[in-house]
């Protein structure tokens, strides 16, 4: 039994959804950082456009990804299109996803090697894509965001919030009641992690009849954090702004008053709304400002992003109804939405997400044509010279395990011996980084994929809290930047 969305109604929504962003984005654009609270009950200044935001762009990359290369995605597909379009980003996480791409390191070793900022709000901003095109499979959704966060926030935080978010919104298609929503969310995260604890806490807040103030400061006293984009009190305060406020517009100023990483939440905050009530539900005095289009920050290097909201709107949901169309979606479309008693209790399953957070974090994935290889690095992606490490090779073919045949080569000077998929490597006397290429026959056909293992020189670590190196004329990531020829 299959739960039925209307077209006409879900399309309605995914408009409401990036106009939601669009509008809650540009609202908490100009206080984005500060960590004091605010007094806003509209925009200030009043815009004539949306403003640009990475919250939005980087969901429109993975637009053209699953358009170019179907759905559901592999995580090899990440890497490359981070690395065609989004190197130029220097910000905290995102700078540090692109050094580690460059230097050779894929996901998810890509998203905590050398990164402090694991538990930013870079990747819960990017959840909705995964929400829309999975609409009423929460843990399809949730998965998919594990896949996207791996890239930069591999293990942190951020990854938690992201799951949570496009589960919640996943199955704001068709469920309305927010404590129902909140906790189907935290069912697809690790019940101790602190995002799940911060979101517990402001719904305790909620229902014991603190005000919103009072639950603000419970929040930063206890969740606050020196970076103003960290996740954990960000999330704590879009679930403030949900549950305290009273319209669309309030709900928004309430989440965007606490401070910190304002346009996220904001943001976050207004596509969950846009779900929810679809466009009905976004006045026309907050939709009217912003407008119908899309401003790309000028460090998405794409040609290809929607023009409008309805664009994307409409190029996001035609990869739903072809996502739809696989065996095993508890989804359909039709007429009329329909949730039939039997198919409920299937939005609260939570296997996939269970199963996407015992992934191996130590592990580089790479692709070659059809297969995807991933190489198990039982610790670090660093040798020195000399060090012996064991590493296993592992296949996969449309998300499953397959077996293979594998041998591994390595650099002169370097000693690798191996039974099957496990390898025994010992490095050479050099501290630079090297190439492994693993070759392997699987089904009858030959395939490679290369692995990068850094030395000690180029694995130094870099000190917490700060960033990378930045181009003082146009700001983007130094070394990928929009001065660069």
């Amino acid at each position: 039994m299959k739960i039925t969305l209307d077209r006409a109604e879900y399309l309605d929504k995914v408009y409401a959804c990036w106009l939601g962003k669009n509008v809650g984005g540009t609202l908490g654009a100009p206080y984005e950082t500060r960590k004091y609270v605010n007094n806003l009950d509209f925009f200030s200044p009043v815009p004539k456009e949306p403003a640009p935001n990475d919250d939005l762009d980087i969901q429109l990359v993975w637009l053209q990804m699953l358009e170019e290369k179907g759905l559901p995605p592999r995580l090899p597909w990440f890497a490359e299109y981070w690395s065609r379009h989004l190197t130029a980003y220097p910000w905290n996480e995102y700078g540090f996803c692109a050094r580690n791409l460059e230097r050779g390191l894929m996901p998810p070793v890509s998203g905590w090697f050398e990164n402090y900022y694991v538990d930013e709000e870079g990747s819960p901003i990017r959840s909705e894509i995964w929400a829309c095109v999975a609409p009423a499979d929460p843990e399809q959704a949730a998965a998919l965001a594990w896949m996207d966060s791996a890239m930069d926030h591999a293990g942190g935080e951020g990854t938690n919030g992201e799951m949570f978010m496009a589960a919640m919104e996943s199955a704001a298609f068709v469920l309305s009641d927010p404590e129902e929503l909140i906790e189907l969310g935290l069912s697809m995260i690790p019940p101790s992690c602190s995002i799940a604890r911060v979101v517990r806490e402001a719904l305790w807040c909620h229902r014991n009849g603190k005000n919103w103030a009072e639950a603000r400061e419970r929040i930063v006293k206890t969740f606050g954090h020196d970076q103003p984009c960290n996740a954990i009190p960000n999330h704590g305060f879009i679930i403030l702004g949900w549950l305290y406020g009273t319209d669309f517009g309030d709900r928004l100023c309430k989440a965007v008053n606490c401070g910190y990483d304002t346009d996220c939440t904001g943001a976050t905050l207004g596509s969950l709304l846009g779900i929810l009530g679809g466009t009905a539900a976004i006045p026309a005095k907050w939709s009217d400002p912003v407008g119908k289009t899309i401003a790309l920050h000028k460090f998405t290097r794409t040609t290809k992003a929607p023009k409008t909201l309805q664009e994307a709107a409409d190029r996001t949901a035609a990869l739903a109804e072809k996502f739809s169309a696989r065996t095993d979606s508890p989804v359909a479309f039709g007429s009329k939405t329909e949730v039939p008693e039997a198919a409920r209790p299937g939005l609260f399953r939570t296997a996939k997400a269970r199963r996407v957070l015992l992934e191996d974090l130590r592990a580089e994935w790479t692709a070659d044509r059809d297969l995807d290889i991933g190489l198990h690095l039982n610790g670090n992606p660093v040798l020195r010279p000399g060090e012996v490490r064991t590493v296993e090779v592992a296949f996969r073919r449309d998300g499953a395990d397959v077996a293979g045949a594998p041998t591994m080569q390595g650099p002169p000077g370097w000693t690798i011996s191996g039974d099957g998929h496990t390898f025994t490597v010992k490095a050479g006397d050099t501290a630079k980084p090297a190439k492994l290429r693993v070759m392997a026959e699987v089904s009858g056909r030959s395939y490679q994929g290369e692995f990068t293992i850094l030395g000690p020189d180029e694995a130094k670590g870099y000190p917490a809290a700060a960033n990378v190196e930045y181009c003082p004329v146009c700001h983007g990531r130094k070394g990928s930047c929009l001065c660069r020829k």
